[in-house]
């Protein structure tokens, strides 16, 4: 019998306990044993810290997403392998589908988040405050990855994706990873966990995996670190309420499984596309992954004169729902994760049963396609019927884990908001509808407590990616029940794992400590024009003071006349009486031409390649006929690019920040420009 092992200090280290025993979900068949005895998790906490994080926090934000792609890449090419183990724990190649790919697409958006980042391993966070009138004393927020390490504690559901979709955000923000996936299904993240060890993509001590019990891990958790959390909410609460956890601050982020609703909109007809949409997403929510998903459609809520409607229509659509070995080609669902699951999924139907009857399925029998339903770990979608749901609470507060769902009737869109917050804390909600109004009734009204809504209908049905699927740069989480919680969110999640530190001193200072240019500082005056040094030969605070240059109501109606913008401020002719000018004012969008032509070294070739863009434009003060303006122009910031094809020029990109002075020195316009600019080798 296989004993799974455990990926401790840069080893593969098996217990010699036996452990606990885990099973091929559809066969029944004992396929290895899994314990974690022996195993010092004190130890395996400080190798992260001491050999994992400091590795990474020496590397940049462009240095780690490009380790993220390499890694996503290199998975890519054992995805045959990793299927094949899939099915052990009976889920289809759809459902496969969604937790390797879906895993390892988290990978590579990560990886192209780092476009987002500077090439630092460090951030600032938000703008800058001057603190003083002079402009000598500043504030600005900074971002540094945490010292410590992130410890995962995973649900059986997803064993590929809950590891990578946590992972992806650790890393890339500079920390590494214990990863402790439930024990009924480590197998496969044990497998994922083997080529990720044999790539050596990652540092030492980046990522460390437990198959087994978590034992006192989380006693030897300190304040550096980060825990999160994917399971029942009452066991999440059990490890949330540690004393070490408490103690130390530890931040610890919950996603628990939450009783998550649809809602049909009072304007779908049967016939309407919207109506088919409908049937067709709670289909898929009930049986995709034997319905264990925490995102999983578990309320359904219909108009009460369409209830029967919907009950025939879904019973229809569920009937042709072929359900058996999930590697047979005609299978649609699989079974449970295991008969553990299954007990408990039966369990938690008869408490719902107190208020509500079955209507399509059937509790102890199922029919199955190519395997043995009394071995397998096989079971009948069900779906429910709660005809008084205002007064039946046990339908909002217990949850059956599987493929089961409970249709209830509601009156109006206020009743229907109203059930849908009786769940005390959802992951995600959808409504269907066709009707605006009715839409933003619900998001306004259900959105407090939710952590993701979707609005679908016939424009999004093509592309929408479903109510049950978390993207990776929204948000994964909700309030009450639901944890409380956010993992992913894109640049929100990887702020998670990084400590928001309050900066305050020169705009100099500032400027050393961030690597970025602050507004006020000392710039570093050159006789070389900054557009005729290469990437590597620009330094951050490099400036340019460049020539005056008079502007004239001719250029005024030059430029009104070429952009054909004749806006009445730009007039001579305009009477100004009430309006916010005194006379005829120089387009916004002249000036920032004419500065452009003032600090563009123009007549030879240079190594800046292209203008990528402009940012955070602002016109500060009007520029009247008469006025004298030049340009305060500054290296703000460099991001190095990697090259896409072989025969791609060396290359990254420049951010300068534009300052438009007049002749009394004061600011009247300000943007930052980005160029793109080669490198010398």
């Amino acid at each position: 019998m296989a004993v799974l092992e455990n990926y401790i200090g840069n080893k593969w280290v098996a217990s010699k306990d036996e452990g606990q025993s885990l099973y091929n979900a559809f066969t029944g068949e004992q396929i290895a044993t899994a314990s974690t005895k022996g195993i010092d998790f004190a130890d395996v906490l400080n190798y992260a810290r001491k050999k994992g994080n400091p590795a990474l926090r020496k590397m940049s934000f462009q240095e780690r997403g490009l380790m993220l792609r390499a890694l996503a890449m290199h998975l890519r090419e054992h995805l045959d392998k990793f299927y094949q183990i899939s099915y052990q724990t009976g889920a289809t190649k759809a459902d496969s589908w969604v937790d390797i790919e879906g895993g390892i697409g988290n990978l590579f958006s990560y990886a192209s988040l780092r476009r987002k980042f500077p090439d630092e391993s460090y951030c600032l966070d938000g703008q800058a405050h001057m603190l003083g009138k002079a402009n000598t004393f500043m504030g600005q927020h900074l971002l540094v990855p945490k010292e410590g390490v992130a410890v995962h504690i995973n649900a059986f559901n997803f064993p590929v994706w809950g590891m990578l979709e946590k992972i992806a955000v650790n890393l890339l923000a500079g920390v590494p990873a214990v990863v402790k996936p439930a024990t009924v299904t480590s197998y496969l993240t044990q497998a994922v966990v083997k080529e990720i060890a044999a790539s050596g993509i990652l540092p030492d001590g980046a990522l460390q995996l437990i198959c087994g019990s978590a034992g006192d891990l989380l006693d030897h958790v300190e304040s550096q670190d980060i825990i999160t959390f994917t399971g029942s909410a009452s066991t999440g609460l059990l490890l949330k309420s540690g004393k070490q956890v408490l103690s130390q601050n530890v931040p610890f982020t919950m996603e628990a499984d939450s009783l998550n609703c649809i809602v049909l909109g009072e304007d779908v007809q049967p016939g309407m596309p919207e109506w088919d949409i409908f049937i067709k997403e709670v289909r898929k929510e009930m049986t995709t992954k034997c319905g264990q998903k925490c995102t999983a459609i578990r309320r359904i809520f219909v108009p009460e004169n369409k209830l029967e409607d919907v009950h025939i229509a879904l019973g229809k659509a569920l009937s042709q729902t072929i359900i058996g070995n999930p590697t047979h080609e005609k299978v649609r669902m699989g079974s449970l994760a295991g008969e553990t699951q299954r007990k408990e999924v039966k369990e938690q139907v008869q408490k719902l049963l107190a208020v509500s009857q079955i209507i399509y399925g059937s509790l102890n029998s199922v029919e199955v396609l190519d395997a043995d339903a009394l071995q397998g770990a096989f079971m009948s979608p069900l779906l429910l019927l709660n005809e008084h749901p205002f007064t039946s609470s046990e339908t909002h507060e217990i949850e059956a884990f599987g493929p089961v769902a409970t249709l209830m009737p509601y009156q109006s869109m206020e009743d229907a908001i109203t059930l849908a917050k009786m769940g005390k804390g959802s992951l995600v909600s959808t409504v269907v509808t066709a009707d605006k109004n009715l839409a933003k009734q619900y998001v306004l009204g259900a959105g407090t407590y939710h952590g993701r809504i979707l609005i679908l209908n016939s424009q999004c049905a093509k592309e929408n990616t479903g109510h049950g699927s978390p993207l990776p740069l929204l948000v994964h989480g909700g309030p009450g029940r639901a944890g409380g919680g956010e993992e992913m969110g894109g640049i929100r999640g990887v702020k998670h794992y990084m400590q928001r530190v309050a900066l305050q001193g020169s705009p100099d200072m500032i400027t050393a400590v961030t690597n970025v240019y602050q507004p006020g500082a000392t710039g570093n005056l050159d006789t070389v024009h900054p557009f005729k040094k290469y990437f590597e030969e620009l330094t951050v605070g490099d400036q340019l003071l460049t020539e005056k240059r008079l502007i004239t109501a001719e250029d005024i109606d030059r430029f009104a006349d070429l952009s054909g913008d004749h806006f009445y401020a730009h007039l001579k002719e305009t009477d100004f009486t009430g309006t916010l000018f005194d006379k005829q004012v120089a387009h916004g969008y002249f000036i920032i031409s004419a500065a452009a032509g003032l600090f563009v070294d123009s007549y030879e070739k240079n190594p800046v390649l292209l203008n990528y863009g402009i940012d955070e434009l602002r016109f500060t003060k009007p520029v009247y006929p008469g006025a004298e303006i030049y340009i305060r122009f500054t290296c703000k910031e460099k991001t190095g690019q990697e090259k896409k094809e072989p025969a791609d020029i060396p290359r990254g990109i420049v951010k300068w920040l534009v300052e438009i002075m007049d002749d009394e020195n004061e600011i009247v316009g300000i943007a930052t420009i980005l160029t793109m600019v080669a490198k010398k080798s």
